[in-house]
Order: C-alpha cells, then sequence, then structure tokens
C-alpha cells in the first residue's frame, strides 16, 4: 500500500518524501480534530472499578 502511495505522489524522491510527511500530518490533524472526538463519547474512560 505504501509502494502505491509513493507511486502515486509526483515529482523526484526528495519532492516526495515532503508531500508524504504533509499527507501522514494531514491525517494525524484529521484524526485528532474529527475522528477522535466523535468516538470519544463512546469509550468508557469516565467509569472507575476502583473505589
Amino acid at each position: 500500500m505504501y509502494a502505491a502511495i509513493w507511486r502515486i505522489l509526483p515529482g523526484p524522491g526528495w519532492l516526495r518524501a515532503i508531500l508524504a510527511l504533509i499527507l501522514i500530518l494531514a491525517v494525524v490533524a484529521a484524526l485528532f480534530l474529527w475522528v477522535f472526538p466523535a468516538v470519544a463519547p463512546l469509550l468508557p474512560f469516565d467509569q472507575q472499578t476502583v473505589e
């Protein structure tokens, strides 16, 4: 899968590396901004078993 993404990215190797880094940062930002907040209410982090 990573090889396919590498082949799709345009330019020489150094540009592909920069674009891959930007792509990774965009995915991480999307996870922190939209996915994790949407899933947080469904997770039982506020339930304590030890009193």
